[in-house]
């Protein structure tokens, strides 16, 4: 098993300015990531584009599911050494960012051609700086910081959400394409202020490392077993998350209800989440964590089930049941990034730890893609009767492979 070596440890003294670059290097992927995903799709059909147009928008996510085929790239090599091994990495994908947004302030926004090339380049610079930064987080995170450092990654998502998204929306609405755009393109620059805060191993210590590959993560027992973990306990998820919005509009619910819950209300759930997460690991250790994270979402999903299927007939429970879950989601994030660090190889920390994320956005897709399919065939009380199934079986899963594993996260604060 790899563990992070003592000279990658931060000193206490470091903490302060290695969570503020943390937050800052995963606000800069957050905020374009949140303008393409959430805000562009409402103002490109406001402007008159067809909804069948904007569903070919969602390829941009391939990037984020096959970023794991060149992360042994980014973790052997940088095109800018100078700056640093990772930095040199986030500092060219960052400003190519900034300078796509800013490039498409003057396309207008019927010029899907140009816009999806645009964006497609975008989320490949997103991808990549991802890797780095998601190394950068392993190698110097220590087993008792890696609770907050991920904590730090899913507030970070959580004000992506907020600026890249609501924020983009309300700025359209307000002041237009053109300004909008330049002034999140501007927003994208200001995390780069804490890259001098970055502090990485010198080349000569990279040198006498093992040479990045998907094959050395393969060959480790431990890593194909957190693999099958990270597969098994989001199985569930896509098949419930897909369909919660069309669910709560046939059962009657405003549209501004539903936007409420899955922006602000997500936003807060991913603030707060994180914190609480914090405490959770610290008290419980990682596994016992996910095992209840695990246990109550499956409460969740029942309550889903039972409303579908007529057993319970109050909307507000299943109201409660979205928004407590969007909560519970976060927090499984957190756990979650906390085991695949603890995993991660010092050879090749983004590698390892980029494998393990892609595999859960895989079957979370895999599970999204069925959902309507399910729902179309066989009704909405199938479909969520069928998530909290796999939702209890994950958890038994979970608990039997990580049964007494002992987690180099689990210690008491410092």
């Amino acid at each position: 098993m790899a563990v992070t070596v003592e000279a990658d440890k931060p000193a206490k003294t470091r903490r302060g300015p290695l969570f503020a670059t943390l937050a800052g290097l995963y606000i800069a992927q957050g905020i374009p990531t949140y303008l393409i995903a959430a805000a562009l799709p409402p103002t490109l059909r406001a402007a008159g584009v067809s909804r069948s147009t904007i569903g070919l928008f969602s390829l941009l996510m391939l990037p984020l599911v096959l970023k794991f085929a060149w992360a042994p790239l980014v973790d052997r090599l940088s095109p800018l050494p100078r700056l640093g091994h990772r930095r040199g990495w986030i500092v060219p994908t960052q400003l190519l960012t900034v300078g796509g947004i800013a490039a498409m302030a003057f396309i207008e926004p019927t010029d899907i051609m140009a816009l999806f090339v645009i964006c497609m380049l975008i989320a490949l610079a997103m991808s990549t700086q991802d890797i780095a930064t998601d190394g950068y987080a392993t190698r110097q995170l220590s087993p008792a910081n890696r609770a907050v450092g991920n904590a730090i990654q899913g507030g970070s998502v959580a004000f992506g959400v907020v600026i890249g998204g609501t924020l983009s929306l309300i700025l359209f609405e307000y002041f237009g394409w053109r300004a909008t755009l330049l002034t999140v393109a501007a927003l994208c620059l200001m995390p780069l202020l804490v890259l001098p805060f970055m502090r990485e191993e010198a080349d000569r210590e990279r040198a006498h490392r093992a040479r990045p590959s998907l094959r050395a993560f393969f060959r480790r027992p431990e890593a194909r077993m957190i693999l099958i973990v990270a597969l098994v306990f989001r199985a569930s998820e896509g098949l419930v998350k897909a369909m919660e919005g069309p669910y709560l509009v046939d059962i009657g619910l405003p549209l501004s209800w539903i936007g409420y819950l899955s922006g602000f209300s997500a936003a807060t759930a991913g603030l707060i989440g994180s914190i609480v997460a914090i405490g959770l690991i610290k008290t419980h250790g990682n596994t016992r964590a996910l095992i209840s994270l695990g246990a109550l979402r499956t409460m969740c999903f029942a309550l889903f089930a039972f409303h579908a299927t007529g057993l319970v007939e109050q909307n507000s429970l299943v109201i409660g049941a979205a928004a407590f879950q969007t909560f519970i989601r976060y927090m499984e994030i957190v756990v979650l990034y906390s085991i695949y660090m603890s995993v991660a190889s010092t050879d090749q920390p983004g590698t390892d730890f980029t494998i393990l994320a892609c595999a859960q956005i895989l079957i979370y897709l895999f599970g999204s893609s069925l959902s309507g399919l399910i729902a179309d065939h066989a009704g909405y009380g199938v479909l969520f009767t069928l998530a909290t199934a796999l939702s209890a079986l994950a958890v038994f899963i979970v608990a039997r492979f990580l049964a007494g594993r002992q987690t180099a996260e689990t210690v008491s604060p410092s």
